[in-house]
């Protein structure tokens, strides 16, 4: 049985069904000891009309009587015994009868003393545990037997004969409300799973999770977390094509200056030196293009691998802030250190210098001439918080997100000519990641443009 609904089928109707036959099965034997209670409290009252009609009429109007009522009670067989041992009707005991007589005859009958010839026996039984007896005026001894039929469980929980009817619309019940509920669970699962099929074959628009909004289980859950993944993997392919695009790009543009300056060192009157030059300056450019990417490769996730050491991070700001007002020295831009984190960070040294580095040159490179940049440090309970701040332009609000994606550039031109290749700001952004952390940019509303570093408390140490 590999199918998943007709396990949950099975399992659920046979459950139903066990406890269906266990409540009837309790039910019957507390119903059983009502009926032999009730039947214990009937022998009398049976034996008081058959001493009084074998008191007012002899043996003939003791039979009379037993043929009359012998089928009184629907759901006993009322017999009398003579002293013989036969029911004075001539009618051959059953089983369950006989075995109360013999039990009777062992265990409870004792002998009375004859009565007086002609003395008033009305009413003369004697009850005992099992049957109550009867006296004739000649001193013969009758045993009323009150049998129960065969019982059953119908009969004992007093329902009408149609038990097989009530039994088959039982299993019909059980059987459409395990196939409703086998069918509730198993359906959106196997709606997820024709969705994965389809996500491995590359259909990553396929959703699961529609006509399941108003449910709250956990199978409705896994569907809506199953489309937040394909939306995900989505996203990543798309994300993938465009940096692969934007690499192409990126890489033909040196490419093509390189062939522009071969073929004019090619010319008989070409100035060779010059042109060395320019292909020396493509090739740097090349091997730094490169070298950031297989950088951005290497940190692409939150789990990326690298090694780890324990190292003082203001020194490293520090650095980075000396190498920046030295490159800052030409425009007169001056970079101001606010702050320390008296900590040690956990980490990859050079990968949080290289984040820091990037959005500091930025910052500088974009800050007008002689006005500041200022970097801004601040340990908290949570972690540190490293702003880096200028007097820019700023970035559009919509465009606040997407500057740490690789080679995006607000402005196109800009960074081509100041030699960015827009992915400088991607890797800050997975370095931070890398360290629990994360890079986040704003437009300060005294103006200007704002980076926020954060690196998490875990990764710190005083």
């Amino acid at each position: 049985m590999h199918s998943l609904f007709l396990r949950i089928f099975m399992l659920f109707w046979v459950a139903m069904a066990l406890i269906v036959g266990g409540s009837i099965a309790i039910t019957f034997t507390v119903a059983a000891r009502e009926y032999d209670s009730q039947e214990a409290q009937r022998r009398p009252s049976v034996a008081i009309p058959a001493s009084e009609a074998l008191a007012m009429g002899g043996i003939g109007a003791l039979k009379s009587w037993l043929e009359a009522n012998k089928n009184s009670i629907p759901d006993r067989d009322l017999y009398i015994i003579g002293p013989d041992g036969a029911d004075i009707l001539g009618r051959h005991l059953t089983e369950s009868a006989a075995r109360r007589l013999e039990f009777f005859n062992r265990e409870a009958m004792v002998g009375l003393e004859p009565r007086p010839s002609g003395s008033p026996p009305p009413r003369n039984f004697r009850p005992t545990r099992v049957a109550p007896q009867i006296v004739a005026a000649d001193g013969a001894t009758y045993t009323v037997l009150l049998v129960p039929r065969r019982p059953s469980i119908f009969g004992a929980l007093s329902l009408p004969g149609i038990s097989l009817t009530i039994l088959l619309i039982a299993l019909v019940v059980s059987a459409l409300i395990s196939w409703w509920l086998a069918q509730h669970l198993s359906a959106p699962i196997r709606r997820i799973q024709e969705g994965a099929r389809s996500l491995a074959s590359g259909k990553l628009d396929e959703r699961v999770s529609a006509g399941l909004e108003g449910r709250k289980d956990e199978v409705a859950v896994l569907a809506r977390d199953f489309d937040a993944m394909a939306d995900r993997l989505r996203s990543n392919r798309s994300a993938t094509t465009q940096l692969l695009r934007d690499i192409s790009h990126e890489l033909r543009s040196p490419l093509a200056r390189m062939r522009v300056a071969v073929g004019l060192t090619r010319q008989p009157s070409a100035d060779h030196a010059r042109q060395l030059d320019r292909l020396e300056r493509e090739i740097e450019r090349l091997d730094s293009l490169i070298s950031q990417v297989l950088k951005l490769a290497r940190l692409h996730g939150t789990d990326a691998s690298f090694a780890r050491e324990q190292f003082a991070i203001d020194e490293v700001i520090e650095e980075v802030v000396r190498d920046a007002n030295f490159e800052g020295a030409v425009k007169s831009c001056k970079v101001r250190l606010q702050g320390n984190a008296n900590a040690t960070v956990h980490g990859n040294r050079e990968l949080v210098r290289s984040a820091i580095e990037n959005v500091l040159r930025n910052a500088v490179r974009y800050s007008p001439d002689a006005m500041p940049v200022e970097v801004l440090v601040n340990r908290a309970d949570a972690g540190l918080v490293i702003l880096i701040r200028d007097r820019g332009p700023g970035v559009p609000p919509a465009d606040l997100e997407r500057i740490f994606e690789p080679f995006y550039r607000v402005a196109e031109s800009r960074d081509r000519d100041s030699g960015g290749e827009g992915i400088g700001l991607a890797i800050t952004s997975q370095v931070m990641k890398a360290h629990g952390g994360s890079a986040k940019a704003s437009n300060p509303a005294a103006g200007g443009f704002e980076v926020r570093l954060s690196l998490p408390g875990e990764v710190l140490a005083a």
